[in-house]
């Protein structure tokens, strides 16, 4: 998951990211490492979060818009 990248392009701690997502931080660090997976819930909410695609989140593509222009065609 591209959750650290984003995070850190952004320049937001995993504090800050786990408080305005009303989560743990711990939490953050293990999807980071890969320790655990998000549910459904939580992968929307950080796709939301950082404005990209749930298919971009997941390294499925490259194109953050992925699935919003799909949508658009």
């Amino acid at each position: 998951m591209r959750l650290r990248e984003l995070r850190k392009n952004r320049n937001i701690s995993q504090l800050k990211l786990a408080l305005d997502l009303s989560m743990n931080q711990n939490t953050i660090s293990r999807y980071e490492t890969g320790e655990r997976e998000a549910d459904y819930k939580t992968l929307i909410k950080i796709a939301d979060y950082f404005g990209v695609s749930i298919d971009y989140l997941l390294e499925r593509t490259d194109d953050p818009d992925f699935s919003k222009q799909k949508n658009a065609e």
